[in-house]
């Protein structure tokens, strides 16, 4: 009969991942989810962000 142990993971593996992930989800509600809210640093981003909705086929008007 064999038991399961548990195994951990060292602290500087998984370091990058938990700065990787919100770091990626707030790019992508920023590209996907805005539509300005956000964005009202002036026009550039707005336009970058929308030029990113159609780049990625995601409907903004």
């Amino acid at each position: 009969m064999s038991t399961l142990s548990a195994r951990t993971i060292p602290l500087p593996r998984i370091a990058p991942w938990l700065l990787a992930v919100p770091v990626l989800l707030l790019i992508g509600y920023l590209v996907l989810m805005d539509n300005g809210a956000v964005s009202q640093a002036g026009g550039y981003l707005h336009e970058l962000m929308h030029d990113g909705r159609h780049l990625l086929a995601v409907p903004c008007h």
